[in-house]
């Protein structure tokens, strides 16, 4: 290994980073992180913070979950891997099938399709909801509806159905037919209604006259996010997702849950449909699925998928990738998901993302540079930032860096995207830890 000297000096030249641009991240190095362990992190001048971002959403438990270690090092030993194209599989995968299937049984799903990660699959289900209905004879439905704010991964397809204008217009054209529901944001929606109920009602409205514009028979999916991550942890009212679901079983339109956020936990419950009582015809699932130790997800399957694609001899799936699949991440899946059911993280997460919620709250009052908090469903909490509480008129990116950058040096790792600051710490997070980072914020925030 270099030493610190070599690694300081070559941070950001050589290597692009991803959502930044290569100036910026050359004018202002990024944080050189060596080491970690428990819900903590280590950079390389050798300071130590708890990790309030969680790696990036996905290291549910800690980084010394030494049961996940040990099943890769055994898998490595055993077979390291092998493809699951045509006419080969792997034990761990096949394994795996089983326990997510069992997992994932009381949201409807029953097969497992194996990716490399979140955008891979959501790629994965945008491409198997259109082969879906041409199997059944209705070519035409080919588009796709999705809300705007959510976050859908990078690939091409998952540029298209996101939200978010930061990770579309630098890449278009994309993929036509594709289109944009209001989100239910109380903060911020073009109804400047704050009732969260009443905002429901109103998002629904707008996504049955969209349905109606388009033409029912055109349109795949929907893709929504139980409760959106990126776009700044944005909870919709409970009404909302079954008022979804029975809108698309109306219309023959398949409901797709990204869930590579909230899968395993994160909102206090086993998923964001568990959450708000339904049942998707599929689910996108990584991140937690291998606590981050291993590129790794899953799209879950449920009756009309299995039926149409099971019960056609000609139902090819034209569609995978090389580490499908692949044992090592199979393993690490396995047993993460051991772990995560012994230690019955819903609970954890459930406490300790109350305690950080009504802390921001209590942080709000304090200060005006904090607009809105959102949170209350487990280990995803979100501040807006703004310069004007009246107004709402967001906080610049000079205030935001200096929230995070104070934070830092007082013991707790966030994650500030444009005017947000995004909390998802490991769900292991112990109370002592959710105060250091309440703590850290409040310096940040006195700072600013």
């Amino acid at each position: 290994m270099k030493d610190s000297n070599f690694l300081k000096e070559n941070n950001a030249r050589l290597m692009w980073h991803p959502m930044t641009s290569p100036a910026d991240s050359i004018a202002n190095p990024p944080k050189i992180i060596t080491g970690a362990a428990g819900v903590s992190i280590t950079d390389i001048d050798g300071h130590t913070v708890i990790d309030g971002v969680g790696g990036l959403w996905n290291v549910n438990l800690g980084y010394s979950c030494q049961p996940v270690k040990e099943a890769m090092a055994r898998q490595l030993d055993q077979l390291p891997y092998y493809s699951t194209f045509r006419g080969t599989s792997n034990d761990a995968a096949i394994e795996l099938s089983y326990e997510l299937a069992e997992f994932f049984a009381p949201d409807g799903l029953k097969r497992a399709f194996f990716t490399s990660g979140g955008s891979d699959s959501v790629e994965t289900a945008l491409r198997l909801a259109r082969q879906y209905h041409k199997l059944r004879g209705d070519a035409g439905r080919t588009k796709f509806l999705s809300l705007k704010k959510g976050y859908h991964g990078t690939h091409i397809g998952g540029a298209s159905v996101n939200g978010n204008a930061n990770f579309r217009q630098d890449y278009e054209p994309l993929l036509p037919g594709c289109f944009h529901i209001p989100a239910p944001y109380t903060y911020r929606n073009p109804f400047n209604e704050t009732d969260p109920e009443r905002l429901a009602q109103l998002c629904i409205a707008a996504l049955e006259d969209e349905i109606a514009f388009q033409g029912a028979h055109t349109i795949a999916a929907m893709i929504m996010e139980p409760i959106l991550g990126a776009g700044g942890v944005i909870p919709p009212h409970k009404s909302f997702a079954p008022m979804v679901q029975e809108i698309c079983n109306r219309h023959g339109i398949l409901l797709i849950t990204d869930e590579v956020i909230t899968a395993y936990g994160r909102t206090g419950a086993w998923s964001g449909a568990r959450l708000w009582g339904i049942q998707p015809d599929m689910m996108c699932t990584a991140k937690a699925i291998t606590n981050g130790f291993f590129p790794f997800g899953a799209v879950m399957l449920g009756d009309k998928m299995v039926e149409v694609f099971e019960d056609n001899p000609n139902a090819k799936i034209g569609h995978g990738y090389t580490y499908s699949g692949h044992p090592v991440g199979a393993a690490a899946a396995l047993a993460c998901l051991r772990e995560t059911k012994r230690l019955n993280v819903i609970e954890n997460a459930a406490a300790r993302g109350t305690q950080l919620y009504e802390g921001c709250l209590k942080l709000q009052e304090k200060y005006d540079l904090i607009g809105d908090v959102r949170g209350g469903h487990g280990l995803m909490t979100a501040i807006e930032m703004v310069s004007d509480r009246v107004k709402k008129t967001p906080a610049g990116g000079a205030t935001t860096q200096i929230v995070q950058e104070v934070a830092y040096q007082n013991g707790a790792m966030v994650r500030v995207s444009g005017p947000n600051l995004i909390l998802s710490p490991p769900l292991v997070l112990t109370e002592a830890e959710a105060d250091t980072i309440l703590g850290a914020l409040d310096a940040g925030f006195a700072a600013a």
